[in-house]
């Protein structure tokens, strides 16, 4: 991080919030009902001073309930959009007067209108920041010929999932599984995450995807985390993602997922590992990971073995939707 920016910027984002666990939240999966809050929880980038030019930051903001917030900057721009990779900066805001203020004894942000506007210890604007809403390139992404297509929004498409529920709007609810089994495939998946802010971690929009219904890719709000092995993205207790790509909760996102299934010789012993790719709103995030052939990952529906096994998408007891799913075999 260069001089300049540190001075002007690096104060304002300086404190961490606490991620303390509270009481359950009103939670909403359904863009059209949500709180005054869910309005200036997203993503900004812009241009701020740097050494001799300027420099871009991209900052998240995560709304936590009842007028408080938290912003992570990323010095560079966003996750996936140019982040340096340095460590995010992260600080408390909250409502003052209908703005989100970050404030330290060297600095200001202001967040008014879908902008930061970005001041410095002698309240000088020295910068701003404009919301903007970045969308997965294979959202809305047409199965190829050949695709087994296992949700497209009809009634249809329902009678290929156990138990499965769908909404009013045509969206797949959580807590189902496919009846069709896969060896080594593809799958493309769309989801929506709720809107929880006053939950805290593994309570806050949580599911995963199990490939054969062994191994887990986590679901999670997880936007302007950390990106464990438990949020977004991770492989649930065998990796964490590459990269945090989770988008703000009530935004749609994607998951492309190359599944090389364990292979078994004749008497049934083990051979060769699984293996998995994961693209995370187009990003790679797991690159030909292998992953333990013996055990599953935590609490898998199925067991290890050498039997194809289904597409399970985990009901942990929060509000998600799923839309476009579809299995290429290879």
């Amino acid at each position: 991080m260069n001089i300049r920016v540190a001075q002007v910027f690096c104060p304002i984002l300086l404190a961490i919030s606490p991620h303390f666990i509270g009481a359950a939240s009103p939670e909403s999966e359904d863009p059209q009902r949500v709180d005054a809050n869910f309005a200036h929880q997203g993503e900004y980038t812009g241009l701020i001073p740097g050494e001799g030019d300027k420099q871009k930051l991209g900052v998240q903001v995560i709304a936590l309930g009842k007028g408080r917030f938290e912003a992570v900057g990323y010095f560079g721009g966003l996750p996936g959009d140019g982040w340096n990779r340095e460590k995010p900066l992260r600080a408390q805001g909250e409502i003052k007067d209908g703005e989100v203020e970050f404030r330290t004894d060297a600095g200001l942000a202001k967040l008014r209108n879908e902008e930061i506007a970005v001041y410095d210890a002698d309240g000088t604007q020295v910068g701003t920041l404009k919301k903007i809403l970045r969308e997965s390139p294979t959202l809305g992404q047409k199965p190829p010929a050949g695709a087994v297509v296992l949700f497209d929004g009809s009634p249809d498409s329902l009678q290929n999932w156990q138990g499965g529920r769908m909404t009013d709007d045509g969206l797949l609810m959580e807590g189902t599984t496919s009846k069709q089994t896969f060896g080594d495939h593809m799958v493309h998946i769309e989801f929506r995450l709720a809107y929880q802010p006053e939950d805290r971690g593994q309570g806050r929009s949580n599911s995963g995807i199990y490939l054969q219904g062994r191994y887990e890719v986590q679901i999670l709000d997880s936007f302007g985390l950390e990106g464990k092995d438990n949020e977004c993205g991770g492989i649930y207790s065998v990796k964490a993602p590459d990269l945090n790509m989770c988008f703000p909760p009530l935004s749609w996102q994607t998951f492309d997922i190359e599944f090389q299934a364990a292979k078994y010789d004749e008497a049934g012993k083990l051979t060769a590992n699984p293996r998995m790719t994961v693209r995370h709103n187009g990003v790679i995030v797991h690159d030909k990971v292998e992953l333990p052939g013996e055990r599953c990952t935590t609490a898998a529906p199925v067991k290890s073995g050498p039997e194809s096994g289904p597409v399970f998408l985990q009901n942990h007891g929060c509000p998600l939707r799923y839309r476009n799913i579809w299995v290429v075999e290879r």
